[in-house]
């Protein structure tokens, strides 16, 4: 049986670096794990002495076209074929307006990934890790001034639902991960205080849940796409 080959953006740390931390202990898989810059990850570094041959961190910056091509290029050399991409690189560093990463990086992932992930599976996956905030009828109640981030998010949420019906047999979900304590989330409390006592998980249970996304989406040409959160459920968009 073919291993699942999986490609990981954003994965040095938080998030992306506990989703390859679980995939690395599956059987039969292959991650390619990018990072800005592979060689100062030292997490990274040490799943990949530990899981030899399953795990290969690449240079991989968002929104970097000639990087996201050469990441995907090493992916088909290693590997030879893709099956799931997950994009969870982002940022919210500020809470004034910034560049549109958020939604840039992930639609030149797919942009890049797309030829390999097609030629490996008629039904190839394509997960974007977005946010609860990126909701219109939820994000917006939310009492924080998150309008930079929220505008982003909402936007890759639109346009990973665009892929789903411009792309036959794509399967793009985009998924909150969880009110997630990252170095991101302890910038917000920096910033704002009032959310200090906000009830957060830690990033293994975030990854335990994503992943449970991952594994459980399947392309439905009736409902279409649906905004999924970790734990299971879906929110509107």
């Amino acid at each position: 049986m073919s291993p699942i080959v999986y490609l990981v953006s954003g994965a040095n740390r938080g998030i992306g670096l506990a989703i390859v931390t679980k995939l690395a202990v599956r059987e039969n898989t292959i991650v390619f794990a990018g990072a800005r810059n592979p060689a100062s990850a030292k997490e990274l570094q040490a799943l990949e002495a530990k899981y030899p041959g399953k795990v290969h961190s690449i240079k991989l910056s968002s929104a970097d076209e000639a990087d996201n091509k050469a990441a995907v290029a090493n992916v088909k050399q290693v590997a030879g074929r893709l099956d799931v991409v997950i994009a969870n690189a982002g940022i919210n560093y500020s809470y004034i307006p910034s560049e549109q990463v958020n939604v840039l990086g992930p639609l030149v992932l797919f942009q890049a990934s797309y030829q390999l992930l097609k030629a490996s599976s008629d039904t190839p996956k394509f997960i974007v890790v977005s946010t609860a905030v990126g909701s219109i009828e939820v994000g917006t109640k939310f009492a924080i001034p998150v309008l930079p981030y929220g505008t982003s998010k909402a936007a890759v949420n639109w346009l990973t639902a665009k892929l789903f019906y411009e792309y036959p047999g794509l399967i793009a979900v985009p998924v909150h991960p969880g009110p997630v304590k990252t170095d991101m989330a302890a910038l917000a409390v920096e910033q704002i205080p009032e959310i200090a006592n906000y009830p957060m998980i830690t990033v293994e249970e975030s990854a335990t849940g994503v992943l449970g996304v991952v594994d459980a989406a399947k392309r439905d040409e009736e409902t279409g796409p649906k905004l999924a959160s970790y734990d299971g459920t879906v929110l509107p968009w």
